[in-house]
């Protein structure tokens, strides 16, 4: 029987309890399906600062390098606001990408049937489905480019560089053009390359990839602004959007919001090996933690991307959607509940996702 070795990084706010529930799901569907499960804790975020004084510890590097997967609850809250910028729990979300060499994010937005009513867009917009793929660049960009304070003549300002690699922009090329290979066969390059010198870059490598490797797929481009617009005008027209870290970022919780609710959506980071890491694209909700009206729904649907996408087990993944997309037809959490369905704790959402395995 294959075994697989998980390391779970719970975090802050609600992501202990979410990530409980995923990890109930995934032995469920792993007694299903005949494989097995170890699990073992690390520490990220503030928790890890309380710990240990820093947001990443070289131990829970460590353990993530030697595993075949890891499953991340959130990261932050208030506590840990007032903290410099390379000691906040944030930073240590972007260090564990960067030390595992996680340079694709995945983050598809797919409405479900039963949420169909709560999105904030028309019918007639959404159409029969939305099933929209997202590839976000993850380690280059804004977010670990040059960065600083200064006073000069009394006056403080501040900068963040935005700079990106040929060989980055092309291996994050390479990820949307197999993605929309697997899917519709479309996709849409996002830049502000009528501004941005880096955009300018981003866009003639694309081109260039996708002429070279792929002229079977359908390339278009449109800037940043516009395609935020269409987003929310004709969502229909997107398969695989592919964009640097920073509009990845936006982009993909404005769809995740066309979609219906933000506590519904995956993420995948992926590398050049196949061990990745799993997360749910909502924050902490520390608001919320604790009193059972976290939604663990996005946090299960992470782990079945791991399921299909570092572990190669594409039933149990499956196997798992399915019992989500059922479970929502009868019970919702306090994010998403609507009249003519039960209101469900966290753990009961769990429970009720493993009854359906």
């Amino acid at each position: 029987m294959k075994e697989y070795n998980i390391v779970l990084l719970k975090g802050d706010g609600i992501g202990p309890e979410i990530v409980t529930q995923a990890v109930k799901v995934l032995r469920r569907a792993s007694e299903k399906f005949g494989f097995g499960l170890s699990f073992e804790e690390a520490l990220l975020g503030g928790a890890a600062i309380d710990a240990t004084g820093v947001p990443l510890p070289q131990e829970t590097v460590d353990r993530c390098r030697a595993a075949d997967s890891t499953l991340l609850g959130a990261v932050g809250g208030p506590k840990w606001d007032s903290l410099p910028g390379k000691v906040r729990p944030e930073a240590g979300l972007l260090g564990i990408r960067s030390a595992l060499g996680l340079f694709a994010n995945l983050r598809p937005a797919v409405i479900f049937e039963q949420l169909r009513g709560a999105s904030p867009l028309k019918a007639e917009i959404i159409g029969d489905d939305l099933d929209i793929m997202v590839v976000r660049e993850l380690t280059g960009g804004i977010y670990f480019g040059e960065r600083g304070r200064e006073t000069v003549n009394g006056v403080e300002s501040a900068h963040d560089t935005e700079r990106y690699s040929v060989p980055e922009v092309e291996r994050i090329a390479r990820v949307g053009f197999e993605m929309a290979k697997k899917r519709r066969g479309r996709l849409c390059s996002v830049d502000k390359a009528n501004v941005l010198e880096s955009s300018r870059l981003w866009r003639a490598t694309v081109a260039r990839i996708g002429k070279e490797e792929y002229p079977e797929i359908e390339l278009t481009n449109l800037y940043v602004d516009n395609c935020a617009m269409q987003l929310v005008r004709n969502p229909k027209q997107f398969d695989v959007i592919v964009t640097s870290n920073m509009f990845g970022d936006i982009l993909s919780d404005e769809a995740s919001m066309i979609s219906g609710s933000i506590g519904m959506l995956a993420s995948a980071s992926l590398g050049a090996g196949k061990a990745g890491l799993y997360e749910p694209i909502h924050g902490s909700a520390p608001d919320i933690a604790g009193t059972g009206m976290a939604n663990p729904l996005a946090t299960i649907l992470s782990a079945a991307m791991m399921l299909r996408y570092s572990l190669e087990e594409p039933q149990a993944a499956q196997a798992i959607e399915d019992a989500v997309a059922k479970v929502l037809k009868t019970a919702r959490t306090a994010d998403i509940w609507t009249e003519g369905t039960k209101r469900v704790t966290c753990e009961e959402m769990g429970d009720l996702v493993c009854s359906l395995l």
